[in-house]
């Protein structure tokens, strides 16, 4: 029996709340409540992600809302998303200002960088990052191989949990339902 309340999931840069990887999970985790959001830009028509600042207010101000509306506390929560989702989720736990407290994060396809971009590591919150944290990834993910992704996460802190989906690449095609599967087991567990 977890102790976890619910879920929240955010989704990645060019897709939006309906997009069915986040649909499956939503279905995998039933009868678990479970919100998913869109950003802000994509609820205004625009095709580029706001700034990290506004999108980190955006999950952090969707999470607490979501823990009010189930009468309980962001630390029975878990939260996190696909790739650009997954990172902000993760950036809102570690924020210096003020983080979000959650029970855990899932980090679906994390970009690590940008294609083609090794050097460029999207990893400075990294170290703050102290829940329980599921990461599903593709081994041929072009935002970061397996190697990367597992030396990239070694300054974090708390447990970090590697879930990868062989031969799969960023957008882990096909694989929705496998993907939704193994977070529902690990929510579970938490």
């Amino acid at each position: 029996m977890t102790s976890i309340a619910g879920v929240v999931l955010f989704p990645g840069a060019g897709s939006s709340s309906t997009h069915a990887s986040l649909v499956a999970m939503h279905d995998a985790l039933s009868p678990l409540p479970v919100a998913r959001h869109d950003f802000p830009y994509r609820l205004a028509g625009k095709p580029f992600p706001d700034t990290a600042p506004v999108l980190i207010a955006c999950v952090a101000e969707h999470v607490r809302a979501f823990a009010a509306s189930l009468g309980v506390s962001t630390s029975q929560i878990v939260i996190g998303g696909r790739s650009m989702g997954g990172r902000m989720c993760s950036m809102a736990v570690a924020d210096v200002a003020d983080p979000l407290l959650v029970a855990g994060l899932v980090l679906v396809s994390y970009p690590l960088h940008p294609p083609k971009k090794p050097d460029t590591l999207r990893i400075e919150h990294l170290p703050r990052v102290s829940v329980p944290t599921l990461c599903v990834s593709g081994t041929k993910d072009n935002f970061g191989t397996p190697q990367e992704l597992e030396d990239a996460f070694t300054v974090v802190p708390g447990d970090v949990t590697w879930s990868w989906v062989d031969n799969g690449r960023h957008e882990l095609a096909k694989a929705d339902a496998e993907v939704a599967q193994r977070i529902a087991a690990w929510i579970t567990a938490l």
